[in-house]
């Protein structure tokens, strides 16, 4: 029992550390992941001395943390954003991983001599791009919706084929023409176990009025959770799975969204911490040396020939502008997603995969130095870089145990359009009031006379029936003010 404050006391160090870095690194411009992984090695055997070398565990927790990691991703995507990218991303997480395992896969095997399948198992560990990465990074840098949700999907999606390379190759499955049919089988079994968990979970969500809110979510994460349990146990594609649910879940009208979004968020960052610092303590420094030359011989090849070559072929049928292409070979960040795959062949007892993990180790260090802090540069030198897009009106709700309604909560933006419409010219649909404005420190009951301003706070009372269109008469006056109809704005 004496260990349990000691135990307790080291984590929530490491955790306020952690935190802090995330401060410091977003000032510098520093990639977070490297302070969570050097604090990870500090505390392993060559700094403070913990011992930690178990593959299996560090299997399981780093796919445990991977969950956490997609369902906040999925979550905080916008349907919007990634809808008009769905294919690109889609060939991306497909196509693209097919031509990097085999690209990477014949490379290593001529230039470090690796028999074949231990070849091609390099090349699929190194594949998939990292969700977290990918999330943390590009959100931030300005760049238009279509290109980082071409990333996004990417991100999302091709964790699971990648996955599925993986224990392929690291089981020594038998290669033949069922395993194209086993791969199509996890993946679109996978999708459609997401997709229905996703919806039923909404569809539940929304019918709910639990008694606090912060329940919501608790059940909305664990619902995505159940979807990665379920696409396992069903063997099909967990992750793949899991991305998906929170997809739906993120666009669906939950009860206090942004309640749950940064519930989320914080989730996320808490499994990104957790499992970067878990990486660095299992790593071994001592080993970390003699895999310099085979991770960097690795990193170049996936990053000036694999990545390259694959983006090339999966964009073939976009008629990509070659300064997108050149971005989305760059953008393709490494993380923990590498280190995590390396673990399962460790993990199997398959020969030389010590070897793999160590150069994996070193690989993702240098990837995410060189990529992450030449990003911005070089999407302003290809002329993509833009001012970010205002965002968007947000809209939280809240039902109404047993009046069949619910509560809007509505914060009107800086540069919303509903800035100086008068009450009368809102015209909510039948069912919907606008019951109450909070203004600064006041709160009123609006008048017909009543005129918005920025900052307004406004709670809105609507039926079941009626909640759909007061939200989009919002959206609709939000984007593009009173006359938003005759301007063609829907809300949708």
């Amino acid at each position: 029992m004496a260990e349990l404050p000691v135990v307790l006391g080291l984590g929530a160090a490491v955790l306020l550390a952690a935190v802090l870095a995330v401060r410091l690194s977003t000032r510098l411009g520093f990639p977070s992941l490297v302070i969570y992984l050097a604090i990870g090695v500090l505390l392993g055997e060559s700094g403070f001395g913990i011992h930690f070398s178990d593959p299996i565990l560090t299997q399981s927790l780093g796919l445990a943390a991977l969950v956490l990691i997609l369902a906040e991703g999925g979550l905080t995507t916008r349907w919007s954003a990634v809808k008009p990218a769905l294919g690109q991303g889609i060939a991306l997480s497909t196509v693209a991983v097919l031509g990097s395992i085999g690209i990477t896969g014949a490379a290593l095997h001529w230039l470090l001599g690796l028999d074949w399948r231990m070849a091609l198992l390099w090349g699929a560990v190194l594949a998939s791009t990292d969700a977290a990465a990918v999330f943390s990074v590009l959100r931030a840098l300005g760049l238009r919706r279509g290109l980082v949700g071409a990333l996004e999907v990417e991100s999302g999606i091709n964790d699971a084929p990648s996955y599925i390379a993986v224990v392929v190759l690291a089981e020594s499955m038998r290669i033949d023409w069922t395993l194209p049919l086993l791969v199509v089988y996890e993946l679109v079994a996978g999708a459609a176990i997401g997709l229905l968990l996703g919806w039923a979970g909404g569809w539940a969500l929304r019918r709910a009025a639990l008694p606090a809110t912060g329940l919501y979510p608790l059940a909305t994460l664990a619902v995505c959770v159940v979807a990665y349990a379920s696409g396992q146990l069903a063997h099909a594609s967990g992750l793949l799975a899991t991305y998906l649910a929170a997809l739906v879940l993120g666009n669906a009208k939950l009860p206090h969204r942004s309640d749950t979004l940064s519930f989320a968020e914080g989730m996320g960052w808490l499994a990104q911490i957790g499992l970067f610092v878990l990486l660095g303590l299992f790593a071994s420094p001592a080993r970390l040396l003699d895999a310099i030359v085979p991770g960097l011989v690795a990193g170049a090849v996936l990053l000036l020939l694999a990545r390259p070559v694959s983006v090339l072929l999966s964009m073939l049928p976009f008629r990509v502008p070659w300064r997108e292409q050149v971005f989305l070979s760059w953008a393709g960040l490494r993380g923990a997603v590498p280190i995590v795959l390396a673990m399962i062949p460790l993990a199997r007892g398959v020969p030389g995969a010590e070897k793999l993990v160590d150069a994996v180790f070193v690989l993702v260090i240098v990837l995410t130095l060189v990529q992450a802090m030449t990003l911005t540069p070089l999407a302003r030198l290809l002329g993509l870089a833009m001012d970010a897009e205002p965002k968007e009106m947000e809209v939280d709700s809240a039902p109404l145990d047993e009046l069949r309604a619910a509560l809007l909560q509505v914060k009107i933006r800086p540069g919303s359009r509903l800035h100086g419409v008068y009450l009368t010219e809102l015209r909510l649909p039948a069912g919907a009031s606008l019951s109450l404005i909070v203004r600064g420190e006041e709160s009123f009951t609006p008048q017909r006379t009543s005129r918005l301003q920025e900052g307004d706070q406004l709670l809105v009372v609507v039926t079941e029936g009626s909640m759909d269109a007061a939200e989009q008469r919002l959206r609709a006056v939000d984007r593009a003010g009173p006359l938003a109809r005759w301007r063609g704005e829907s809300g949708k």
